[in-house]
């Protein structure tokens, strides 16, 4: 069968085109490759290899601090064996680690989200992630504020109430307990009897401890009563038992202790017992100070 001719005279394709018009015609564009997705920036630091109290710290085990006191004690084993140095690498990708005969699951840098809790902690409640006597803790006051493991960023005595920060971000919990950065920690106190203020400069200036001296201090008189004082200290370290060790010495034992403020992290009306989650400002004011 002969192909029907087009105006002109010119020879037509099957679909009634001109020559000149199907050559002219855009081709079809070719099929796209697929690109294979790249992964995140951070996904290559997963497999580097780094120090196991700060994987730990991440995956939510303990502070960096209380990891190490762990590895002390023989409690934790790196695929089988106990470890006995505290710099130890671990590669959280391929390793596994127990601690005390159980499994952790190590958490990536790029897979852990990080979160901050502010507490009002009452008295009577323990500073710490268990107790071996089942008192109660702070832990149980903060139950369900997180899918991750959190625990608690410096401490506070068990008679002692106020402001404590709870996180699942080591590195910065670290740096928030070293006695290097010397961030402030305010408290209202309340002594027994007047206190004369030559024996408070005594302690402003810094006096010595079994541990050691402490540092100078910043100590006003809030009020004033028959036989009790109100004092606001602000302190930039953490001996164990400091303030009521300070007092003693001049013969003013300390009735009561609130932390009003952690390194300018302020509790305002937090109901005591109550927590919130930081908000950005606080954060990026709180890894500013520490920065």
């Amino acid at each position: 069968m002969k192909r029907p001719k087009a105006e002109g005279g010119k020879a037509t394709t099957r679909s009634g085109e001109t020559r000149d018009q199907a050559t002219k015609k855009p081709l079809p564009d070719a099929p796209r490759k697929k690109k294979t997705p790249s992964l995140p920036p951070s996904s290559a630091e997963d497999n580097e290899p780094e120090r196991l109290n700060k994987v730990l710290a991440r995956s939510g085990v303990a502070s960096r601090r209380a990891v190490d006191e762990m590895i002390r004690k023989g409690q934790v084993k790196l695929n089988g064996e106990v470890v006995t140095e505290l710099g130890t690498k671990v590669n959280p990708a391929e390793d596994r680690v127990t601690v005390a005969g159980k499994r952790v699951a190590l958490v990536p840098r790029s897979h852990q989200v990080k979160v901050y809790f502010l507490l009002n902690k009452p008295a009577g409640v323990l500073t710490t992630v268990k107790d071996d006597r089942d008192r109660k803790t702070v832990m149980d006051l903060v139950a369900g504020a997180s899918e991750s493991r959190i625990y608690p960023v410096g401490r506070l005595d068990y008679d002692a109430e106020g402001a404590l920060l709870l996180t699942n971000d080591g590195e910065l919990a670290a740096t928030l307990m070293s006695p290097r950065k010397a961030l402030p920690k305010v408290y209202r106190v309340k002594v027994k009897g007047e206190p004369a203020e030559d024996k408070l400069d005594i302690l402003r200036r810094g006096i010595r401890l079994e541990d050691g001296p402490t540092k100078p201090c910043q100590i006003d008189v809030i009020s004033k009563a028959r036989v009790n004082t109100w004092l606001e200290v602000v302190l930039t370290e953490g001996k164990n038992r400091q303030l009521k060790r300070m007092f003693w010495r001049i013969r003013h034992p300390v009735l009561k202790i609130h932390r009003i403020a952690f390194a300018g992290l302020e509790l305002g009306r937090l109901p005591p017992g109550q927590y919130r989650e930081l908000t950005r400002a606080e954060l990026e004011k709180l890894k500013r100070a520490v920065a």
